[in-house]
Formats: structure tokens, C-alpha cells, sequence
């Protein structure tokens, strides 16, 4: 189907699952709305780490996207979204049109999905895609470089790739800088605290064959890891692996 198509199933309730996988060859984003007095504040957070939080479209004053999807509404065209207050999930709920006000403003962040496609093509699988699982993702202690009243440590997604294909995975995400790029680590899950890879902090756990080696790449959902440290007091995301699937094309953000 198409990808408005798509966003139109998940408004009238039919689809409420992980879209990895989903629409492929178009943009996926995570979600982050603040209300205003925090925005400007994350908006240069986010440009200081931009390799985990790469923000494609801010919307204020509306609920609607204008570039990524035109018309695409916000509150119902997601599977999923955290209601989030004191840092804590308090609720997970299929759209927020109880929650919405104008105060609001919305952060369209780039996602791994996005480059699924050009792995694919490149001969390189995914497993949670061929199993219809949510990608592993897991708190680190990388550092982010903190703005204002944000800091805090990056959320990585991990895939695991044949020992062969690590130089081709990293090649063929580094021509997608909007989206995280090349991997921030490759097969050393210790240096960056993950002491289980069995035991995601976000989505699902995969198996990881003898021949294979875990990449990390950086993850949006570091923002929810953000927030809950810091504790403001509300704020909404998309779930972990709900994405916001858009217009644009994977190619559009193909550099190099």
C-alpha cells in the first residue's frame, strides 16, 4: 500500500505494530513533542548530537507534518505513543488527541529503518525484519553533549551482520548521515555498557549466530532515555519502533 494508505490504516485503528519492514524505500521517523518553553532548548541539543538525534521537521503551532508527509496528522497517523510526565511512562495510547493543545511542538527525528532497504539490496538480512520483531535497542554510556537542561547518554538500535558484511553494513549506512549514519560501535557491547544483549532495553532480543557480530548504531528513541532522566514534567514520544512512516523517499537523504 501506499504510504498514505498506510498512515490512514493506522488512524482507523488496523495496524498497531512495530514498521520496521513496512513501506520500504521510505523515510521512517521517531517522534518527540515538548511544549514550547523546552523546544528551542532541544532543538540545539539535538543539533549539538545530531548523529543520534538528526530532527527532519519541527512542527509548532499545528498537527500537522508539511514536509515529510503534507497533511499527515500527528496524533493518529503513529501506532503507538508514550504519554510521559515526571520522566515516568505513565500510558501508552494509540493517538493523542485528548493530550494535544497548540502549546505543543512536534520533533520529527531520522530512524535506522530508513537504510533497511539499501542493506537489503546490498545483500546484508535483518533478522527482526525476516521475524517481524521490534529492533534491539539498548541504553548506553555514551555521553551526549549536554544544552541547557539536557544531557544525558545515548540509546543504541543493534543489528547483527556476517562477519564478511561489517565493512559493506558500515559503508552503505554511512550515505545516510539524516538517518545515524555508520555505526558508533562494532562487536563490543561491553565498552559501551551493554552488559546483555539478550536483554534489550527497547524492542526485541534477536539471536546472534557464530558468524555474525553485533553493530550498534545510534538510536532515536535516545531522546525518551533523555527525558526520563531529566524528569520535565510532561511530554509525549512515539513507542519504541512505532515510527511516523513518511513521503520521502529513502534516496532522498542518500548522500555521497
Amino acid at each position: 500500500m501506499t504510504t498514505k494508505d498506510f498512515r490512514s490504516s493506522i488512524a482507523r485503528g488496523e495496524f498497531c505494530s512495530p514498521t520496521a519492514g513496512y513501506c520500504s524505500g521510505h523515510v521512517q521517523a521517531n517522534m518527540v513533542v515538548l511544549p514550547a518553553q523546552y523546544a528551542d532548548s532541544f532543538e540545539e541539543f539535538a543539533k549539538l548530537n545530531n548523529k543520534a538525534i538528526p530532527v527532519l521537521e519541527i512542527i509548532k503551532g499545528s498537527h500537522y507534518s508539511t514536509f515529510l508527509a503534507d497533511g499527515a496528522n500527528l496524533l493518529n497517523e503513529l501506532p503507538s505513543y508514550d504519554i510521559i510526565e515526571d520522566g515516568k511512562v505513565v500510558k501508552t495510547v494509540t493517538n493523542i488527541e485528548d493530550y494535544y493543545d497548540q502549546d505543543l511542538v512536534f520533533f520529527l527525528i531520522g530512524c535506522s529503518f530508513t537504510f533497511e532497504k539499501a542493506l537489503l539490496e546490498a545483500g546484508i538480512s535483518l533478522r527482526y525484519v525476516e521475524q517481524q520483531k521490534n529492533v534491539s535497542m539498548y541504553n548506553t554510556n555514551i555521553k551526549l553533549k549536554p544544552y541547557g537542561i539536557f544531557r544525558g547518554t545515548m540509546v543504541v538500535s543493534m543489528r547483527p551482520i556476517r562477519k564478511e558484511l561489517v565493512s559493506e553494513a558500515c559503508v552503505v549506512t554511512s550515505h545516510y548521515p539524516a538517518t545515524h549514519g555508520s555505526p558508533i560501535q562494532v562487536g563490543y557491547p561491553e565498552m559501551i555498557g551493554i552488559k546483555d544483549l539478550q536483554k534489550p532495553d527497547y524492542g526485541d532480543a534477536v539471536e546472534i549466530k557464530d558468524d555474525e557480530i553485533p553493530l550498534f548504531w545510534p538510536c532515536g528513541v535516545t531522546p525518551q532515555n533523555v527525558l526520563r532522566d531529566m524528569k520535565i514534567p510532561f511530554a509525549i514520544t512515539h513507542s519504541p519502533g512505532y515510527m511516523f512512516v513518511s513521503d520521502k523517499k529513502d534516496s532522498d537523504y542518500y548522500v555521497g
